[in-house]
């Protein structure tokens, strides 16, 4: 499966962005698909994902703030922003698997969210 997602940019802080990912290619199986951020000079962690069942999963650092969605007609999965703070900035990426058990192995290349304060 190839991921492309898109939607970053600069907002200021209390602001909203909305992230979005295509999943193309061999889509039938996907399991979850979420969304990881990685902050300059930190680790990737995770913010959110949806399984093919809907059960949705937040980091507590973006519960009440993110929205995560999935449209499973037209295989894309939106992550939603709102109240942005300046310690969300981050690159963002999409990711996806097959197998609930196992870690995400598909990675979208990433979109830059900046947030002024």
């Amino acid at each position: 499966v190839q991921l492309q997602a898109c939607g970053g940019g600069l907002v200021q802080a209390g602001g909203s962005l909305r992230l979005s990912c295509v999943a193309s290619g061999t889509i039938v199986g996907i399991n979850d698909m979420g969304w990881y951020r990685q902050a300059p000079g930190k680790q990737r962690e995770f913010v959110a994902e949806i399984t093919s069942d809907g059960t949705t999963n937040y980091a507590d650092s973006v519960k009440g703030r993110f929205t995560i969605s999935r449209d499973y007609a037209k295989n894309t999965v939106t992550l939603q922003m709102n109240g942005l703070k300046p310690e969300d900035t981050a690159v963002y990426y999409c990711a996806a698997k097959y197998l609930r058990e196992i870690p995400y192995n598909y990675w979208g290349q990433g979109t830059l969210v900046t947030v002024s304060s």
